[in-house]
């Protein structure tokens, strides 16, 4: 009987699925049992279709991680893609590449969005000849990526592949930011020119590795190089060569400074982005979740009325302290490793009859799964 009044008072038409204390309302106007309150409670959190149309107020799940702080520059690399460009001297696209140790960056103009051997020759001619080979790349899951052909060229050069979790950008946070500032950049010289924007890209690159990073309390240049190239025109008199042996102490002096740094900036960073989160729940694998569709486009009409979250799916491993795989359907063409912070534990009452239709799988692009990144 109290299964029914609550099924009655929460589900239907006139009710609208209410929260805890609005179902419990609803009930108290014309019942009463000893446990009603731990039942309205139970209930609620068991609603499947609430776990599934409701947006968690909590703190987002799964505290920072942050990426291993590298010794050297240029021995770990951030790599992305500036798409979507107005045409430039033929080019729509930036490879956006970043050293996570100096900070430092370039930029490489490309004539389209390019294949995965078009991205590692890019690397080779503009990166790897000029600093050496690196040890990890991390990127997102872009086809280029994911593909045999990078796969293979990194194996071939002994370089970690180290690919972002599914629709969670932050994991590249720094290359993210980096597309961010060369944006601000190139709209603050070109927008009403925004066809010449290929041409003020070698000046975005250099305005970036001249200013100071918080991080490391130096510039790019000063970090790679040991001295910081002139911002202005400069007359003054040369100054003579400094010995070899001086110049790789100076530099080493420079860099143990910078992973010094490092090392308290990523554990300041780590202090202030735990403030805002909360430590995951300890899920393990055969349980099942929700997975959140906030960055994830449906074969639905609106946004606005879809489904928060979708499945529930089975986890069948942990990939990392905050990354798990799930078990989706072969229709479900993405990646199925996912950030904690996109999965919410269904609640072991739930009742699989109550269960709302499967959406949609989502939407495909040119054979691609297509996603927003925020």
């Amino acid at each position: 009987m109290r299964q029914q009044v609550l099924q009655w008072v929460h589900t239907s038409l006139s009710a609208g699925h209410p929260g805890i204390s609005r179902t419990l309302h609803l009930v108290k106007n014309s019942f009463w049992w000893p446990s009603m309150t731990a039942d309205t409670s139970t209930f609620d959190k068991s609603c499947q279709i609430c776990a599934q149309s409701k947006t968690p107020k909590e703190l987002p799940s799964g505290l920072l991680q942050p990426l291993p702080i590298p010794q050297r520059p240029w021995s770990h690399l951030s790599i992305d893609f500036v798409t979507d460009l107005p045409p430039s001297q033929g080019f729509t696209t930036i490879l956006v590449i970043i050293d996570r140790f100096s900070k430092s960056c370039r930029l490489i103009p490309l004539k389209g969005l390019p294949t995965a051997m078009e991205t590692a020759l890019a690397l080779f001619n503009h990166v790897f000849r000029v600093y050496g080979l690196p040890e990890d790349i991390v990127s997102d899951r872009g086809t280029q990526f994911t593909s045999q052909v990078w796969k293979a060229f990194c194996k071939q050069l002994d370089i970690n592949v180290s690919l972002t979790s599914g629709y969670h950008p932050q994991s590249n946070g720094q290359v993210e930011r980096l597309n961010q500032e060369i944006g601000r950049y190139l709209r603050s010289y070109c927008s009403r020119e925004q066809h010449r924007w290929s041409e003020f890209l070698p000046w975005a690159e250099y305005a970036q590795n001249s200013l100071t990073h918080s991080s490391t309390g130096l510039t790019p240049f000063q970090c790679v190089l040991g001295f910081q190239p002139p911002m202005f025109p400069w007359s003054g008199e040369p100054s003579s060569v400094p010995a070899v042996d001086d110049w790789i102490k100076r530099s080493e002096r420079v860099w143990d400074s910078a992973h010094v740094r490092l090392q308290r900036a990523v554990r300041n960073q780590e202090i202030q982005a735990n403030r805002r989160r909360l430590p995951h729940p300890p899920y393990q694998p055969g349980q099942r979740v929700w997975l959140s569709t906030r960055d994830i486009k449906l074969r639905l009409p609106s946004r606005k009325l879809s489904p928060r979250y979708v499945g529930p799916f089975k986890i069948l491993k942990r990939v990392n302290e905050v990354t798990y795989q799930l078990e989706l359907p072969p229709n479900y063409r993405i990646s199925p490793s996912f950030h904690v912070s996109l999965l919410k534990p269904v609640h072991p009452e739930a009742d699989p009859g109550q269960m709302a239709p499967e959406p949609p799988p989502p939407l495909d692009v040119d054979g691609s799964p297509a996603y927003q990144v925020k």
